[in-house]
């Protein structure tokens, strides 16, 4: 609280004056209420100062603000992810940066105190590009398209696939780069199942299927790896090293950019 100006007492006793002072007791009472009336503007200016602190104790301040709210959506709302590798082509390409939200399913919560997940808007469906914490160790994310979750039958039948029964789709772009059709007795890559997804659980592949690691080769994900759905391609830049990492307008995939993840 900024004080108030200090008020001098005034004498009502007129006896009590000195004709042959009078002016200099004048003089004296202006000059110790000049001298109050700058303590009290020093002090308040003091205080205000205090409360402002140093521009660099702001900046600080606001880079801290700033880091915590950064950290916050990281957490809980959307996070930035690049694609390192061609498993989803030609959906997603390398050196696609993306944004996935983590909202739709629930952000999951691996914090000292507490571990869970929020409740988000709906469950992981078929079709969706989700990325997750990779089974085998799960200090690496991978991103691919969810065929099947729990109680479903997933079967693959000459790399027709099949849930419960019906033949799905092909996403618009996925695609075989090689011409063979493998029998199961080799490989699970074109021929699988039927199995069950077990509850808790779904069943992940590749666009691009004859290039991609999936549940094919290493089986089920828990829910509780799921990190969230690919939302957005915020960036998409060429990797081909012949390409000058100045030439932007070579560099950069015009064409991708802001691109909604299907």
């Amino acid at each position: 609280m900024i004080p108030s100006e200090p008020t001098l007492p005034v004498s009502t006793d007129e006896t009590s004056l000195d004709p042959e002072r009078t002016e200099d007791g004048v003089e004296g009472a202006a000059g110790e209420q000049g001298d109050d009336r700058d303590a009290a503007g020093g002090a308040d200016r003091e205080a205000v100062r205090r409360r402002r602190g140093s521009p660099f104790r702001e900046t600080v301040e606001l880079v801290v603000m700033a880091l915590v709210l950064a950290l916050f959506l990281r957490t809980f709302v959307v996070q930035a992810f690049r694609i390192p590798t061609g498993s989803m082509e030609d959906t997603l390409l390398v050196g696609d940066f993306i944004l996935v939200d983590k909202v739709t399913y629930g952000a999951r919560v691996d914090l000292a105190v507490v571990e869970g997940r929020l409740p988000g808007l709906r469950q992981p469906r078929t079709g969706d590009i989700v990325v997750f914490r990779y089974p085998l160790d799960t200090t690496k994310d991978f991103i691919k398209r969810l065929i099947a979750g729990p109680g479903q039958t997933v079967e693959i039948r000459d790399r027709r696939i099949y849930v419960d029964g019906e033949l799905m789709s092909e996403p618009a772009n996925s695609k075989h780069i090689d011409p063979r059709i493998l029998p199961s007795s080799y490989s699970s890559r074109d021929n699988y199942g039927p199995v069950t997804v077990p509850d808790g659980h779904y069943f992940f592949m590749g666009d691009n299927r004859e290039n991609s690691k999936d549940s094919r080769e290493w089986g089920f994900v828990p829910k509780d790896h799921i990190k969230g759905k690919a939302l957005v391609i915020y960036l998409s830049w060429n990797p081909d090293p012949t390409v000058p990492w100045f030439n932007l307008f070579a560099k950069i995939r015009w064409s991708r950019l802001l691109g909604v993840v299907r």
